[in-house]
């Protein structure tokens, strides 16, 4: 095809071009800083209120959660909480660590869990990922040291989410400053603590002194790490090559095929919980004559757009094409649901089945992957699907799909590295302000998936809802992620599936 004859012809003149550059010059690491390089900017400090990635490893750095999934045994092990345990279907209880302090010196408690806990789960308070703290009903104080988190009914995943998405605040030091004020000098407990926030351009942190001893995280090996926004990849990877950048990632296949060729650098490829998929506006919301409200239009789409031959021009071969709107990896996904081949002719057909013989015009808003967007639009065009593309940041769009004015839209989902689908599937359909279907039945069949406490009940639960959004062909299942890692060799960094990138695990070589 065309495009990916051009795209190879650009890429490989791009890669040239930096890839002539004479060996990277090392970095003075006097300063013992990390200089780390994002695509996207951190779009709100205070993580509740951003779904984005780079807010997640923000977040991981600087707070800490009352217990993490070792990232190697994968056990439940306790952080702010010494140990924990399930007290019935309903109740957690969590004996907290003792001599635990804030960054601004204030001593770690109960009180800081309950209001937490209490404060984002409140419907008043608009976080971002509802669904992350909808299951809980309140937090109880018994004394200094225990807390108790009721549950409004059973939910398997409830230690997934206070892990990857339930950060502890500082009660009393959020209540003086509110949301705003929290946001522009953030306090928290972890590794690192904030030093400077320069919105739109970057941030940096210096390692706690006083970080806790006996928790699963280990005290910084780096002294500073300064992380900065630089959308343009090929830019990037100058300043790595000019040794003012010490670590990328997202680095896309291309290229990190053309940098694996040198000594220069360390790559490394790790596989992720990450999916991407074209959501339509099934139930109207963006537009009430829609032609999208039509099972053979959305047949359509899915038989005009070939996922292979997208992920082989422009992602990894170990990218697992996808059949339902979760990741393989991820308790539940069952994959074996009705799939559509590519097939332009059938596509076509269906089409004028639906009264669209001449085919019609659509927005399609994305926010990454340009390259392969615009392929997947000229697929689309060639059935008579006309599509303009619209490139947003991703808090941008993410608001748009808020207030439903998105028709059509190519998105990635990380699910917070939740490994169950609950974290994906459910929160697409839950029948909240993001759902594009709002089909009732779906929306039960799934609640009942996420609060069935049986595991085998749970599968079939998730089974019967993935099969009826792929019989309805609501939305296009596309393909899942890996990442690219590439870091100087004078650093030690190991990725985890878990796509959290946790400075404090970083080291000198």
């Amino acid at each position: 095809m065309s495009f990916r004859k051009n795209f190879a012809i650009l890429a490989t003149l791009t890669a040239s071009l930096y890839l002539g550059v004479s060996g990277a010059a090392l970095a003075d690491k006097s300063d013992d800083t990390v200089n780390i390089a994002f695509a996207k900017e951190l779009d709100n400090p205070n993580t509740y209120f951003s779904s984005a990635r780079e807010s997640t490893i923000f977040g991981y750095a600087v707070w800490d959660t009352l217990v993490e999934r070792d990232p190697k045994t994968r056990e439940w092990v306790g952080n702010l909480a010494e140990s924990f345990k399930w007290v019935d279907d309903l109740t957690l209880e969590f004996k907290l660590r003792q001599g635990v302090k804030f960054h601004n010196g204030d001593a770690f408690g109960a009180d800081d869990v309950v209001f937490t806990l209490n404060h984002f789960s409140d419907p008043k308070t608009p976080v971002a990922m509802p669904n992350t703290v909808a299951w809980i009903k309140n937090a109880e104080k018994v004394d200094d040291q225990t807390v108790l988190v009721h549950l409004k009914a059973p939910f398997p995943a409830a230690l997934d989410f206070l892990e990857s998405a339930i950060q502890i605040y500082p009660a009393k030091y959020y209540q003086e400053v509110g949301d705003a004020g929290f946001s522009k000098n953030p306090v928290g407990t972890g590794p690192y603590m904030v030093d400077k926030i320069e919105p739109g351009s970057g941030y940096t942190l210096k390692a706690f002194p006083d970080y806790h001893d006996g928790g699963p995280r280990q005290k910084p090996q780096i002294k500073n790490v300064e992380v900065r926004s630089i959308p343009d990849t090929n830019t990037q990877i100058a300043e790595m090559m000019s040794g003012s950048v010490d670590f990328i990632w997202q680095v896309p296949e291309d290229l990190t095929q053309k940098l694996k060729t040198r000594d220069s650098f360390n790559v490394v490829q790790g596989e992720t919980l990450r999916f991407g998929y074209i959501s339509m506006d099934v139930s109207g919301r963006s537009s009430a004559d829609t032609p999208l409200k039509d099972l053979r239009v959305r047949q359509a789409i899915n038989h005009a757009i070939d996922r292979k031959a997208v992920r082989d021009a422009f992602f990894a071969p170990s990218s697992q094409i996808i059949n339902s709107i979760c990741s393989p990896l991820q308790f539940g996904c069952e994959q074996d649901v009705t799939s559509y081949n590519f097939d332009p002719a059938k596509a076509k057909e269906l089409l004028k089945e639906a009264g669209y013989e001449n085919g019609f015009t659509t927005t399609m808003y994305f926010y990454r992957d340009k390259a392969a967007t615009e392929a997947m639009a000229q697929m689309l065009g060639n059935v008579g699907v006309k599509v303009d593309l619209q490139m947003l940041k991703y808090a941008a769009l993410a608001d748009k799909q808020l207030k439903g004015e998105i028709p059509m839209g190519f998105v990635t989902w990380g699910s917070g590295s939740v490994a169950d689908a609950s974290a994906s599937t459910s929160k697409f359909f839950d029948g909240s302000d993001i759902d594009d279907v709002k089909n009732a039945e779906l929306t039960a069949t799934l609640k009942q998936a996420d609060t069935t406490t049986d595991p085998e009940k749970r599968k079939e639960f998730y089974s019967k809802a993935l099969r009826q959004i792929a019989d309805q062909a609501y939305w296009v299942p596309l393909w899942t992620y890996t990442t690219n890692y590439v870091m100087a060799k004078d650093l030690n960094f190991t990725p985890t599936p878990d796509e959290f990138v946790r400075f404090y695990d970083m080291s000198w070589n």
